[in-house]
């Protein structure tokens, strides 16, 4: 692969990544006031579920490398590569910070958030690219007067190809506002049960993190997840069901729970009969009941301009929030990267988000119910 193959877009993408067209260090007195208690003096917890979106189809690469063709290998690899310069995470992570700024969640579970590592001089392009996720989010809500810390993470796929050139490692993680937010105990762990090595290079595992924290006095569990997708055509109904089934069973039945993520599956699939059936209520259905809710997906290069969302596959479950017996939800519940507003100027056109909607729900907690 010589620098002659690299389009004059590839080379503006990748060089454009960083910019944006909204200001990076708005004041914090521009956002949306902190509220801890509903309107009938309920403590309320306010949570935020986004997939940040690695920026590119890895399926796509996936599928190349497990042909016998190797010439389909580079040609997917570069076409990704070039996609993730378009849909440029730096702008991205404007928009998200300006969320949270504006919603002021007291924890934040992220998924894909990605590590990537590109040095491609040694097959002729002059291109290295390093882009950590975390990091550029995190910078990005520090100049806006935030103080979220990271409580927990835990490392999912290392994939490397070309020898090393091109390396993504993938993450989850839980932030949590450190100003009002106390962290008593946190950890990040694989599924016991995962997919495995897929292609040369590539070995497809999950995992979720979770922390115990205290808000206003009140305990709460958060957990934050990312279930396995299905691969090449082939249901991983079962696998997702076996993920979630070691999540329910590893948290406490007498503790106030709060589950989000990509859970990638559907309302009444099999993963969500194991959260339900463990005592879980679907906030969206129980707060929007009627409303269809859908968060995926946005096309995989940002482009389109109008959202058609088919799919619900992002989640949040609570557990003990409830009011007595009923364990009725008060709060609420919104989507956001749905609405065309939401979008930021990127390299070559205007970018949403992710290609997943995020969530954020603001809970009451009840004055009963005898939770820790």
């Amino acid at each position: 692969m010589t620098a002659s193959r690299f389009s004059p877009l590839f080379v503006a993408v990748l060089l454009g990544a960083a910019c944006a067209d909204r200001s990076p260090t708005a004041p914090l007195a521009e956002y949306s006031r902190i509220n801890e208690r509903g309107q009938d003096g309920r403590s309320e917890i306010t949570v935020m579920a986004q997939n940040l979106y690695v920026g590119a189809d890895v399926d796509l690469v996936i599928g190349a490398l497990r042909t016998p063709d190797p010439e389909d290998d580079i040609a997917a690899l570069f076409f990704a590569i070039e996609t993730l310069g378009k849909t440029a995470f730096p702008a991205r992570a404007e928009l998200i910070a300006d969320e949270i700024a504006r919603e002021r969640p007291h924890a934040v579970g992220l998924q894909e958030v990605s590590n990537i590592d590109i040095d491609l001089r040694p097959v002729g392009a002059p291109f290295v690219v390093h882009l950590d996720f975390l990091a550029i989010l995190q910078d990005a809500l520090t100049r806006r007067g935030l103080n979220y810390r990271l409580a927990a993470q835990v490392e999912n796929i290392d994939a490397q190809l070309l020898g090393g050139l091109v390396r993504l490692v993938d993450h989850d993680a839980l932030l949590v506002d450190g100003d009002r937010v106390r962290v008593d105990a946190a950890a990040g762990q694989n599924f016991g049960l995962n997919v495995g090595e897929v292609a040369p290079g590539i070995i497809l595992k999950r995992g979720w993190v979770s922390a115990r924290v205290s808000i206003g006095g009140a305990a709460y569990t958060l957990v934050s997840l990312h279930a396995e997708a299905n691969l090449a055509g082939a249901s991983l109904d079962g696998l997702r069901a076996a993920q979630l089934g070691e999540i329910v069973a590893a948290v406490a039945p007498d503790e106030r729970v709060i589950l989000m993520g990509d859970f990638n599956d559907a309302p009444g699939s099999l993963m969500y009969e194991v959260v339900t059936g463990a005592g879980f209520t679907d906030v969206w259905r129980a707060l929007r009941p009627g409303v269809v809710g859908n968060t995926c997906c946005h096309a995989g290069d940002l482009s389109d301009p109008v959202a058609d969302l088919s799919q619900r596959i992002d989640y949040v479950f609570a557990r003990g929030l409830g009011d007595g017996l009923r364990n009725t939800l008060f709060g609420k519940i919104d989507r956001f990267g749905e609405v065309p507003a939401d979008r930021v100027a990127g390299p070559a056109y205007r970018l949403w988000p992710s290609d997943h909607v995020g969530l954020v729900a603001t809970l009451q907690r009840s004055n009963g119910g005898g939770r820790r």
